[in-house]
């Protein structure tokens, strides 16, 4: 790949990874409308393990939590934490499911500029509405394994290029009354599993088919990548409560707005 083309598709993905706005669509559409060719895998594999690190690493103190106190329910003994652990992994098995037996579809049929285009209106339309009447009154004391699986459903949704994995997620714990923050949360923090779920698939494909690897795009991928997806969590994490999901939602109908009008 072209340094320049690697670096602009790694900042993209890691400033969309996260944010409700979907990181497929950002990196389909700048292929489509440029003229450049599909990164390929090992470019896919570099740039989400660079996000994934940094989601790991940022959220390493409830991980580490969440993981000893895994560990300590497998002798009978639970938690608050070991419940959460449990509850995440439930919410994971819907889209790693989805993944496995409609990747082929996915890859191929779901990635037109017009489905993205319509994805990206109806979910920010669903946003715009999880939004506006969020009765925020659970926190994450309040999930339970009914609450985590609806919202792990909405990740399977989030398989579909112009959804947004995180906006999936965020939407739906808001409608059924979390807080804003816990929302985001519990987002990120469920991202983990089926993004190392992914990157393990992808890697083990990789390694099916050996090609020549040029090193420099991919390692300057998976650190830009890395660098922006962290940034991106901290000030969403610290601006969200503030601001709520308006500007995702304008944003989003305006990007849809500008997909109809001149790419569809």
């Amino acid at each position: 790949m072209d340094p320049i083309q690697a670096a602009i598709l790694a900042i993209i993905q890691g400033l969309t990874e996260f944010l409700p706005i979907s990181s497929s669509a950002h990196l389909i559409l700048p292929a489509q409308m440029l003229g450049w060719e599909d990164q390929g895998l090992a470019f896919d594999v570099a740039t989400h393990a660079g996000t994934l690190l940094a989601v790991m690493i940022y959220f390493r103190e409830d991980i580490s939590n969440l993981l000893r106190h895994w560990l300590v329910s497998l002798t009978g003994e639970h938690s608050e934490s070991s419940r959460l652990a449990w509850y995440i992994i439930l919410a994971t098995i819907p889209a790693g499911l989805a993944g496995l037996l409609f990747n082929d579809i996915i890859s191929t049929t779901l990635r037109s500029t017009t489905v993205i285009a319509t994805t990206t209106l109806i979910f920010g339309l669903l946003l715009w509405y999880a939004d506006a009447t969020a009765s925020e009154r659970r926190t994450m004391a309040d999930v339970t394994w009914q609450l985590a699986l609806l919202i792990g459903l909405a990740q399977m949704l989030a398989l579909i290029p112009g959804t947004s994995r995180s906006g999936a997620t965020i939407t739906a714990a808001l409608l059924l009354g979390f807080n804003r923050l816990v929302a985001a949360r519990f987002s990120f923090l469920l991202s983990i599993p089926i993004t190392a779920a992914a990157v393990g698939y992808e890697t083990l494909t990789l390694m099916k088919e050996p090609q020549p690897v040029d090193w420099f795009p991919l390692l300057l991928g998976a650190v830009l990548a890395f660098v922006s997806a962290y940034a991106c969590i901290h000030l969403f994490l610290k601006a969200i409560g503030r601001m709520g999901m308006k500007p995702f939602v304008i944003y989003r109908l305006a990007l849809a707005g500008v997909l109809f009008a001149f790419f569809v």
